[in-house]
């Protein structure tokens, strides 16, 4: 887990959101020395597959799998599995599953790891996503409350079920630490520094803010890897992180 004395860039993972793998690996190898984790998600993987991750590793990088799997517990559990003896670093599934199918992640996962003698992974629940807000919950979605106040709800689960951590907004780390414990991760996607734009994203917060408010792990992805100069806006990030 990340502590006071990691170097600001370790707390970086980089969403390689690619239709194809030569570009998403050509960018790893200029800044995966920099960062904490590169983060193949569902586009990458459902264009390359397996391969995706293997080839990341090969190039000595830590990956998050962003797979937020959400299905029956038996069946999770599998994915799961297949993707710990790929040796991923961070898996994650969507905390409204439930109890039952985080407790399965975490356990495929584990079991998947063992059988390759590879590290077992972080394992973290998906609260709410952060291209979703108050309005989305309440008119789509029928679901009582703020986008913050479920993400909290799922947090607490989720650490009841045995989760390294979750995936939430920036907005909310502070009360999922309060809640759940200062060693309890929280991965923020939805980061956007000062010079970049929101995108699709709802609940945004600049590199800065993030760190203020204890995020361990800050995602990011078309401000540095859609940017001219990718290795120059993640030194930007870097600084931003770093401003007194």
């Amino acid at each position: 887990m990340p502590d006071a004395m990691t170097a600001p860039g370790d707390r970086i993972i980089i969403a390689l959101d690619f239709p194809e793998l030569a570009p998403a690996l050509d960018l790893a190898e200029r800044l995966a020395s920099h960062t904490g984790m590169l983060k193949v998600g569902l586009e990458l993987f459902n264009s390359a597959g397996p391969a995706a991750i293997e080839s990341l590793r090969l190039q000595g990088a830590r990956v998050f799998y962003d797979a937020k799997l959400h299905d029956i517990p038996n069946t999770v559990a599998g994915a799961a599995a297949a993707a710990g003896r790929l040796g991923v670093s961070m898996l994650n599934v969507h905390a409204l599953g439930g109890r039952a199918v985080m407790e399965a992640a975490k356990e495929g996962a584990l079991r998947g790891a063992e059988e390759s003698g590879l590290p077992p992974p972080l394992v973290i629940g998906v609260t709410i996503l952060t291209s979703l807000g108050d309005r989305d919950l309440r008119d789509d979605l029928g679901l009582a409350g703020t986008a913050g106040d479920a993400a909290i709800r799922l947090a607490s689960l989720a650490k009841q079920s045995g989760m390294d951590g979750v995936v939430c907004s920036v907005h909310e780390v502070s009360d999922v630490k309060q809640t759940c414990g200062a060693d309890f991760l929280a991965v923020t996607p939805g980061i956007r520094p000062g010079w970049a734009g929101s995108d699709d994203q709802t609940r945004i917060a600049t590199p800065k803010q993030a760190v203020a408010q204890g995020a361990d792990y800050l995602v990011i992805g078309r401000p540095i890897t859609r940017a001219d100069d990718p290795a120059q806006a993640l030194a930007d990030v870097i600084r931003e992180m770093s401003e007194p």
